[in-house]
């Protein structure tokens, strides 16, 4: 029960905090194509280099145990890279990514509820190609040690002090141009660097008292079998993805091992994700109420319906691709310098330039 109320509670944070700030780990990457400038970017670097600073000093001390390689961020392969590139592609044709539309569906998004569906319904499709895949991403392997201080044979604390003195010089160089600061006249708004460090501090409590980073994806998957079982139970139960169950984990708050997977039942990943993501459309749906800016976005065109879903279908194949989504990547594996991680990181950009491409050849029209 206490993981389920620390869980809700992160969920209802990290909502307000996003709907507030609009900060759409999507659109930090996707304006950088669209719009030339992405004025969320430098937030999104000050909220890695937080977390790096505030996971690493909590592993110091104790208060955050973690090994890697883990169960957590496996060994880095090309298929994660090309993981990467098609979830950059998806998220821009879906609007948002895992958990943007999360927040935006709590703030009355119909597009987002779309984008969802189309997320379940990718996790599905994955499940089929899921035994060639894992074939080609154990061929495809790049190395036997799993984060960058291990591959370059450095002290982990002595290389995260670089990685952060460098990601600070971009920041001061940003703070001097004043792009951390976004102009806005709506009540109740959050900047976006507030909306970093607030993250920042949900992402170490998820480490410390839940035991892993954020991350909602796989109940994504959960939720479309849970949903097929209902249709077609044979072929879930004929998917080795769905009925595998090869995630554990440390759970402090339980004082255990709970071990998890995609499939239809309800495990040591339920109790953490599934109230995670109610407490982020909760969140979200009171702080739009709160802002009087609630309102159900129904007179949507339908090619841009038919991109949410094309957009969310990439993103639920993606995140089993690569194997996780950019909010566990980005917020709990490039803190930690997991080169499954940067090798997705890296792969979102060629990414989201194709799915900005696609976006404005055939959604919506850019002369």
């Amino acid at each position: 029960m206490l993981i389920i109320l620390v869980s809700l509670g992160l969920g209802l944070l990290s909502g307000a905090v996003m709907h507030r700030s609009d900060f759409c780990l999507a659109g930090a990457i996707r304006d950088v194509f669209l719009f030339r400038s992405s004025p969320l970017f430098p937030s999104l670097v000050l909220l890695i280099a937080l977390n790096i600073v505030f996971i690493e000093i909590a592993r110091l001390s104790g208060l955050v145990v973690y090994q890697l390689p883990s169960s957590l961020y496996g060994l880095p392969a090309l298929t994660t890279f090309i993981g990467g590139i098609v979830f950059g592609v998806g998220m821009v044709l879906a609007g948002g990514c895992v958990v943007g539309a999360l927040y935006k569906l709590g703030a009355g998004s119909l597009s987002a509820c779309i984008a969802i569906i189309g997320m379940m319904s990718g996790s599905l499709v994955y499940s089929g190609l899921h035994p060639y895949w894992k074939d080609l991403s154990e061929k495809t392997r790049m190395s036997e040690v799993a984060t960058l201080p291990q591959l370059l044979g450095l002290n982990q604390t002595v290389m995260m002090i670089v990685v952060v003195f460098v990601l600070f010089l971009m920041l001061f160089r940003w703070h001097k141009q004043g792009v951390l600061i976004r102009p806005s006249f709506v009540s109740g708004y959050l900047q976006p660097w507030m909306a970093a460090l607030l993250l920042s501090f949900v992402t170490l409590v998820s480490f410390a008292a839940v035991g892993m980073p954020l991350g909602i994806t796989t109940s994504y998957s959960k939720a479309g079998a849970f949903i097929a079982q209902l249709v077609a139970p044979a072929w879930v139960t004929s998917q080795e993805f769905l009925q595998h169950r090869g995630f554990n984990y440390y759970s402090p708050l339980a004082d255990t091992i709970l071990s998890a997977g995609p499939g239809p039942y309800l495990d040591g990943l339920s109790l953490v994700q599934f109230p995670l993501i109610g407490g982020i459309i909760i969140g979200a749906f009171f702080s739009s109420v709160q802002m009087r800016k609630f309102k159900i976005h129904y007179s949507v065109p339908k090619i841009q319906l038919l991109s949410a879903l094309a957009g969310g279908i990439l993103l639920g194949m993606a995140s089993r691709m690569s194997p996780a989504c950019n909010v566990w990547h980005l917020l709990g594996g490039i803190p930690l310098l997991s080169l499954q991680s940067l090798l997705f990181f890296f792969g979102l950009f060629p990414g989201a330039w194709i799915g900005t491409f696609l976006l404005t050849r055939f959604v919506v029209r850019v002369k």
